[in-house]
C-alpha cells in the first residue's frame, strides 16, 4: 500500500511540474497593426479597398468595417447629419487571412474620409476604432 501511495505522489509531482512548466496562452483583444491606405495618409488615386491587418484572429461573424465621407471632423461620421456611407457594403474578414478586415469602393471623389471599424477576437474581445485618410484633388 506504502508503494503506491508514493507512486500515485510521484504522479501527481510530475503532472504538476509538467502543467507549471507550459508556458500559458495569454487571450487580449484585437488591435490595428496595419492598415492600406495607412491611417492619416493623403492619397493621389483613390483605392479600390480598405484593408486592416490586426495583430490576432478575429471572428468573421461580428467584425465591421465602413468607409463614410468625413464631413464633421473630430465627430463620428455616424453621429453627423450628413454623413454618407461610400463603401460598397462587403466588409468581411478575409478566409485566407483571419487577420485581414477589408471592404471595397467605388471610385471616390477627392475629399476626407473616415474608416470606422470594430472587431471581435476569436478570444470574445470587442475592440473599435477609426482614421481618416484624404483622397486630394487633381492638380
Amino acid at each position: 500500500m506504502k508503494t503506491k501511495s508514493i507512486q500515485m505522489t510521484t504522479f501527481m509531482a510530475a503532472v504538476v511540474l509538467l502543467l507549471g512548466a507550459t508556458p500559458a496562452r495569454t487571450f487580449a483583444h484585437a488591435f490595428p497593426d496595419h492598415s492600406d491606405p495607412r491611417v492619416g495618409s493623403t492619397l493621389k488615386v483613390p483605392p479600390s479597398t480598405v484593408r486592416i491587418w490586426f495583430d490576432g484572429y478575429l471572428e468573421p461573424a461580428f467584425s465591421t468595417i465602413e468607409v463614410h465621407l468625413d464631413s464633421a471632423p473630430g465627430i463620428r461620421p455616424s453621429q453627423s447629419e450628413g454623413s454618407k456611407r461610400v463603401d460598397q457594403d462587403n466588409g468581411h474578414v478575409d478566409p485566407s487571412d483571419p487577420t485581414l478586415l477589408e471592404v471595397s469602393l467605388p471610385v471616390l471623389s477627392p475629399g476626407k474620409y473616415r474608416v470606422i471599424w470594430a472587431v471581435v477576437a476569436v478570444d470574445g474581445h470587442r475592440t473599435e476604432g477609426n482614421f481618416s485618410f484624404t483622397i486630394e484633388a487633381a492638380p
